[in-house]
């Protein structure tokens, strides 16, 4: 006696491949507007706490000197020593350059400050003045 195997082909319909792809392309429709949304929340919240660290970082640099680095200084006081500073026990840093904010501009400082002893700021992510959302100012003396 012969037996006749019957063969069957294993896999998906393109029927099958297509309602599975329109999940998929409705998931992210949904999701994906979320998910931008909390990583320019994460953007600014780390540079709020960028700013905190580097004006725990600036108190330190005067603990040492005596006082803030000017203006022109700037930040890159914290990790080379300024001709001014003679008590400099630094890099205040631990990396050999100052951080850029989450959108890769500069920090602005200026000493003596308009709003304390020194006004340490980044623009957000516009890199202009004023803003809401992502866009909002970052300010040391908030």
């Amino acid at each position: 006696m012969k037996f006749i195997k019957k063969q069957t082909q294993a896999g998906f319909t393109l029927l099958e491949l297509l309602v599975v792809l329109g999940i998929i392309a409705m998931l992210a429709g949904i999701v994906g507007p979320q998910v931008m949304k909390h990583m320019g929340e994460s953007k600014t919240k780390a540079a709020k706490v960028q700013i905190e660290d580097l004006a725990a970082t600036l108190d330190m640099y005067k603990l040492d000197v005596g006082h803030y680095p000017s203006t022109e200084e700037g930040l890159n006081a914290l990790v080379e020593a300024p001709d001014s500073a003679k008590r400099w026990n630094g890099p205040y840093l631990q990396k050999t350059k100052v951080p850029l904010d989450p959108w890769q501009q500069e920090y602005h400082y200026v000493s003596p400050g308009e709003h304390g002893k020194f006004d340490l700021f980044s623009l957000g992510a516009d890199g202009k003045e004023g803003g809401e959302g992502e866009d909002q100012d970052l300010v040391s003396w908030e």
